[in-house]
């Protein structure tokens, strides 16, 4: 699997894990739990960036 396909894959990933964390933290009133989806989810979005890049660049 291309770089890239892997960073798209493991974003998407990650942004899912953290949406769920997120709306977890928020009904048992978590927020810790609720920060910590926020900051997963925002990786995720990181990483998916990296891998477009690096499928633009042909890495």
């Amino acid at each position: 699997m291309k770089s890239s396909t892997k960073d798209n894959a493991e974003g998407k990933m990650h942004q899912v894990k953290g949406k769920i964390k997120e709306i977890a933290g928020k009904l048992s009133d978590n927020p810790d739990l609720e920060a910590e989806g926020t900051g997963e989810k925002i990786a995720g979005e990181v990483q998916e960036k990296i891998g477009q890049v690096k499928k633009v660049l042909g890495k």
